[in-house]
């Protein structure tokens, strides 16, 4: 399942390529520019056919898609004299941008119509409902670790360990996944919170727990054991870690020993049109964050080569991608499947309007350049200096490809040798 899961992925990322370049050929054609090819995939052609002035075809590399646009520079050397008129690099500036530009904001499309999908129709956890609804058991700890510590191997808060730590007050109740506490010493108690803060007050006391099981409700009562644990002010600080916990942060609580099932909803059309902007504008800033990290990430990946752990923040390239869609697949998370599936399409076309060549945006800086350039030299009473020489550009075109290759090759190396792993 996990292969399918991969494969599954990939198509998706591979779908989304293809369409980027869907967006620059339809927006070429609204514009009158003259499309010759659009192609999906590299390589030897599997098959091709011709609808009117444009060839379509199939490559048999399937690791993207291109298409062609007649004059998209003025060194198209390539242009017969009856498209000149149409040659691309003869429409106006901002024609020009929106052509170019047309693959990331398909990309965009792509990834927030993904989230509104996502947040309209998927159920998702819903921790509003988990505070406003009887606590259902998702599952039950088999033991209770008396004294708060941090596991050495995986600094982790430790746990604890079944036949040398005391069972926890949920197996000497006998309480099952799937049972439903609706009171506590007798009083209906109604979300998570609420629950906890009784529980967690009465260390060392008596407790009745009433509970529904399969229809049926039952009353048992235990004694609370005593535990150390983190105080719940300081465990909801984003900024802390398990590093930052002091004694003071510490206190003696009672201890039930339950996971809570949390309920799941689907927003809808309507409210699933704010969740995804929610998420859109919280998945941009990441992935801003993200490029403006990549230089001091390098030797993060390089050492995961050698044999250091992987840092899950250091950058995963497409097969890296599609590894963690296949896993994400195979365990039925299928919700993260799909945000990581947003957060590439993302990420994609945001890179892709780096004003570096031979990125789209490069290709737009120049159109820009040029523009401003011969606005300047209006002013100043001098004849336009023409477009840019394209020829003169490739030395650093070449040296962007050569960096950005070294940096592919090396995150793909990573992700076979050293992949990152889920932390769940």
């Amino acid at each position: 399942m996990e292969i399918f899961g991969i494969l599954l992925f990939a198509l998706g990322i591979f779908i989304s390529v293809a369409l980027h370049e869907a967006g620059h050929m339809g927006t070429a054609r609204m514009f009158g520019m003259k499309v010759t090819r659009f192609f999906v995939g590299f390589g030897p052609t599997i098959f091709s056919f011709k609808r009117k002035e444009t060839e379509y075809g199939l490559k048999a590399v399937p690791a993207g898609a291109f298409v062609k646009i007649v004059g998209m520079t003025p060194q198209d050397d390539d242009v017969a004299p009856e498209d000149e008129p149409r040659a691309m690099w003869r429409f106006p500036v901002w024609k020009r941008t929106v052509v170019m530009s047309a693959g990331s904001i398909t990309h965009f499309a792509l990834g927030i119509l993904i989230l509104w999908g996502l947040f309209s129709f998927v159920p998702l956890n819903d921790e509003s409902k988990l505070q406003s609804q009887p606590v259902t058991i998702a599952a039950v700890s088999p033991c209770v670790e008396l004294q708060w510590g941090v596991d050495p191997a995986t600094q982790r808060e430790r746990t604890c360990e079944k036949g040398v730590d005391p069972d926890s007050a949920a197996v000497k109740l006998g309480l099952q996944p799937g049972d439903t506490i609706t009171a506590l010493n007798g009083q209906a108690v109604v979300g998570w919170d609420a629950m906890t803060a009784v529980v967690r007050a009465s260390g060392g006391k008596e407790i009745s727990v009433t509970y529904d099981r399969n229809g049926a409700s039952e009353t048992k009562s235990v004694t609370l054991p005593v535990a150390e644990r983190v105080k719940q002010e300081v465990a909801r600080d984003p900024d802390k870690t398990v590093e930052d916990v002091t004694p003071a942060d510490l206190e003696k609580v009672g201890m039930l020993g339950i996971t809570p099932v949390i309920p799941k909803s689907a927003a809808g059309p309507i409210d699933g049109i704010g969740e995804a902007a929610d998420q859109t504008v919280f998945m941009f800033e990441g992935t801003f964050e993200a490029l403006k990290r990549f230089p001091e990430k390098i030797p993060a990946l390089w050492a995961a080569l050698t044999g250091d752990e992987r840092d899950p923040e250091t950058p995963i390239s497409v097969v890296g991608a599609s590894r963690i869609g296949g896993e994400l697949f195979d365990r039925g998370e299928w919700p993260s499947f799909i945000l990581l599936l947003a957060a590439l399409n993302f990420f994609i076309g945001i890179f892709n309007l780096l004003p570096l060549l031979p990125l789209d945006g490069g290709h737009i800086a120049i159109a820009w350049f040029e523009r401003a350039r011969s606005w300047v030299y209006a002013r100043l009473g001098k004849p336009d200096p023409g477009r840019v020489d394209y020829f003169k550009l490739m030395p650093v075109t070449y040296v962007v490809i050569l960096i950005f290759g070294g940096f592919t090759l090396l995150t793909v190396a990573a992700d076979i040798v050293n992949p990152i792993q889920l932390p769940f």
